[in-house]
């Protein structure tokens, strides 16, 4: 879930995706993956997922959402990746915060 031009990549490679152009389209599909309800009608869809990819950008929109969802365990698990444009400045990756908990400082 991001911007189009990374879901596009993602297609590319067989790996279906939602393109979120503004906080609502990230908050939309976000509960559509985790909770199995599409907003928009309240019915129950069939979407289902392991592991869900959102840019950095989309997870900041999701905010609070993203980590109750990641504190509970359940799936799909979330991954962060940059954008199109690149990380966010000050933002720390996965393996920042793995080095900073582990006290490996290379």
């Amino acid at each position: 879930m991001g911007d189009r031009e990374l879901v596009t990549a993602f297609r590319f490679v067989g790996i279906d995706g939602a393109v979120a152009r503004k906080p609502e389209d990230a908050r939309r599909a976000f509960s559509r993956l985790t909770k199995g309800i599409d907003e928009d009608t309240g019915l129950p869809v069939r979407e289902s997922c392991r592991v869900l990819i959102l840019t950095e950008e989309t997870a900041d929109w999701l905010g609070d959402d993203l980590t109750d969802w990641q504190l509970s365990g359940k799936y799909p698990l979330i991954v962060e990746i940059p954008g199109i444009a690149g990380p966010i400045e000050g933002r720390k990756t996965l393996v920042d915060a793995i080095r900073e908990a582990i006290g490996i400082h290379v």
